[in-house]
């Protein structure tokens, strides 16, 4: 992709309205929290000192709306903590920039760290950053350093109160999570109706799963309804898929296959009510026709084989599912499935998760990472952007730093896209405060209603886009510092000129030190192939041996191969939007590679829905298969890694002495998924293996072909693919 077609796409990211439901007594509740501490900090104290508690409670507002699991009322004291303690270290450095700058670098690759731990630790962590940048100007003593960051903690400790009075939707984002996941193997069941081969997306499964780990104090006051439909939901996902397959379920024609389709269409009816049961905590409401289609009836059942096992498997699954869904609607204790006394997935606690952090930073701290790299980043941005403007003939110097390090992500596409739609938001709210504040005149507390109005609704549109919510952030920091006694015509153009060199500073950042994932792609889909190989494994082994010890090693290789899926997924996500010339994987090779490794987890998946309970037959030959298979995709994993053409020998030579064998057809099913698997190694080995020449000419194709992409889009000729 060329510079000129990225920049095209980050505007027109950074300007696009995501689709979100809006929240507007969650708005209103943060608001009130800002309104609590600004009003009598005004009424009260004086204009700086409301500052202050509106920075704090704002902040720790703004923290509640992120992506987090844990209780919104520990994020929100845990952001005000963050935002005293950066002020009162802050004030001690400010009073000279040989002892500032230094602690401001620190800081701010502190914060920049901070994403390894995950997205909302990173964005709590920035706004210390900024609060550090901000308040500094405020007290003209270390005692009254310590007010004001006692002011600031208050803002967090008042939104942590109100959300503790007055709780909106308890468990709603974990509600949203688990329906989220139910509707995804809804819609998975609806697409297999008209295509048995059609991809699934594993997210919703690893979000509800990231949602379920809780804490010991959590898991007593857990609503019972979350406790079951995850685990479902997990094991009616390839049941779907083995009943919509032609190989190893129903037929691909015929009365069979309307059957399967019939009962394909009422579980995304079943499910897609139990979904809409959890998320608003009503009774689950079935179609009767639904209910009438997952009758199997044991003497007319056209279905035969191991499609039937299948269909019988999934008018089981659907059965627990309601009763589940109906049990936590009514507020009855569900029974969850599984063994007796399964034992929840435990999060740590806040101590406990300073371990965790030290390991989780400790990893990332090496030149290549992303993370590292941002961090570094971060850093160097923060402190040469206060340098820069403060030379300038400017006031409020920070708004610079602070544009750069509020925007800037460990990637190249988010970086840029949030600047652009930083400075549009940033016109856009600047102009209509302005507009306001001219109209209204000098007034300290209306300009305080105001700003709490503004307040209100960016938290409404945080999830609509970065551009509309900074709208009103903009509004807000107009009507703060009018409040204080600041002039428009000064806060205006400061405010606008600022956010521009805060925003070019990150752009010009990731140019000169980036973290391309394109270079990485070679390495994310050989962790991928090794992964999915073990998994495929853990399933061949549950065949030969089916044992409970045998069925948790598929468990933990099947997260571990979503693990892996997701991290190529985003890393190839990411490499479509980057302007560098593909090296190692084309495009298209990437393209190629992956729909291979999604047909080779698929086949382990349709195996994985007929794996036999334990004290089953033994099926000896996927043993050796099993230790064939992975053998040659760790293998293959070191070949792709290391840019050679990978080699199947292993498997070959299992697969023919398991065809040749008396035994071969003892189990249809994993004899057909072997068969499978072993298509689609050699369609990877395809899609990767070239020459030494071909791998030159390749690339020199692939920068060709993006470039008549884009110049045909340009002259409107056509549609370009995407490259990488």
């Amino acid at each position: 992709m060329t510079w000129l077609r990225a920049f095209g796409e980050v505007v027109r990211s950074g300007l696009t309205i995501e689709e979100a439901r809006l929240e507007p007594l969650l708005a209103l509740r943060t608001a009130a929290g800002v309104a609590i501490v600004v009003g009598p900090a005004l009424w009260l104290v004086s204009p700086a000192y409301a500052a202050s508690a509106a920075l704090g409670a704002y902040s720790a507002g703004g923290a509640t709306f992120q992506r987090t699991w844990r209780p919104r009322k520990v994020i929100a004291l845990g952001a005000g903590a963050g935002l005293a303690l950066s002020t009162f270290v802050g004030y001690l450095a400010a009073g000279r920039l040989v002892t500032f700058l230094p602690l401001l670098a620190v800081w701010a690759f502190v914060a920049g760290m901070a994403r390894a731990v995950g997205s909302t630790a990173g964005i709590v962590a920035a706004t210390t950053v900024g609060s550090m940048l901000v308040t500094i100007t405020l007290p003209t003593s270390v005692g009254r350093a310590l007010e004001h960051a006692g002011v600031i903690a208050l803002g967090g400790v008042a939104q942590a109160v109100l959300i503790l009075l007055f709780p909106i939707r308890r468990w709603g984002a974990h509600r949203d999570a688990l329906a989220d996941a139910l509707a995804a193997v809804a819609d998975y069941a609806r697409r297999l109706r008209h295509d048995p081969t059609a991809p699934f997306d594993p997210e919703p499964l690893m979000t509800a799963r990231d949602a379920a780990a809780v804490t010991p104090s959590q898991a007593r006051t857990r609503p019972p309804v979350l406790h079951g439909p995850r685990g479902l939901a997990e094991r009616i996902r390839p049941v779907v898929a083995a009943l919509a397959d032609s190989d190893v379920g129903a037929p691909a024609e015929g009365p069979g296959r309307d059957r399967a389709r019939e009962l394909l269409d009422a579980a995304a009816d079943v499910l897609d009510a139990a979904a809409r049961s959890i998320r608003r905590g009503t009774p689950a409401e079935v179609p009767p026709r639904s209910t009438d289609v997952l009758r199997v009836d044991e003497d007319h059942e056209v279905l035969e084989g191991p499609a039937r096992q299948a269909a019988e498997r999934l008018v089981e699954l659907l059965g627990e599912a309601l009763e589940i869904a109906e049990s936590g609607a009514r507020g009855k204790t569900p029974t969850p499935p599984g063994p007796a006394g399964a034992q929840f997935l435990v999060r740590p606690t806040m101590l406990r998760l300073v371990p965790v952090v030290v390991r989780a930073v400790r990893r990332e701290l090496r030149r290549d990472s992303p993370v590292f790299r941002h961090a570094v980043r971060l850093a160097a941005v923060a402190t040469l952007g206060y340098l820069i403007a403060a030379r300038l003939p400017l006031g409020h110097g920070y708004w610079a730093p602070i544009a750069s390090v509020m925007v800037m992500r460990p990637d190249f596409h988010r970086t840029y896209a949030r600047a652009v739609a930083r400075l549009a938001g940033t016109l856009a709210g600047v102009a209509l405060a302005t507009g306001m504040v001219r109209a209204l005149g000098p007034d300290a507390h209306v300009f305080g209603a105001l700003a709490v109005v503004s307040a209100c609704l960016s938290y409404m549109l945080i999830r609509t886009g970065y551009a509309y919510s900074q709208c009103f952030t903009a509004a807000y920091v107009v009507f703060l510092l009018g409040m204080g006694g600041q002039a428009w015509e000064q806060t205006v153009p400061e405010r606008v000129v600022l956010t521009l060199l805060g925003g070019a500073l990150a752009m010009l950042a990731y140019v000169v030190f980036p973290a391309w994932e394109t270079p990485r792609l070679a390495g994310r889909l050989a962790d991928w192939l090794a992964a999915n190989g073990r998994y495929a494994a853990a399933v061949l082994r549950s065949y030969a041996e089916p044992t409970r010890e045998h069925r948790a090693d598929m468990r933990r290789a099947l997260l571990a191969s979503r693990e892996a899926r997701a991290a190529w997924q985003e890393a190839y996500d990411r490499a479509r939007q980057e302007p560098v010339r593909p090296r190692g994987l084309t495009s298209r090779e990437a393209q190629e590679a992956q729909e291979a490794l999604k047909g080779f987890g698929r086949a382990a998946m349709l195996m994985e829905s007929h794996v036999p309970p334990a004290d089953s037959r033994f099926v000896p030959e996927a043993e050796r298969f099993a230790e064939a298979l992975e053998a040659d995709t760790a293998q293959a994993a070191v070949d792709v890694r290391e840019h050679r053409n990978p080699d199947w020998r292993r498997v070959e030579e299992a697969f023919h002495a398991w065809e040749g064998s008396a035994a071969g057809d003892r189990n249809p099913v994993v004899r057909r998924g072997a068969e499978l698997q072993k298509q689609a190694l050699e369609d990877l080995a395809t899609a990767v293996s070239r020459t030494p020449l071909e791998r030159d000419v390749g690339s020199a194709r692939e920068e060709q072909r993006v470039r008549a992409a884009a110049a045909a889009e340009g002259d409107g000729s056509g549609s370009a693919p995407r490259g990488g």
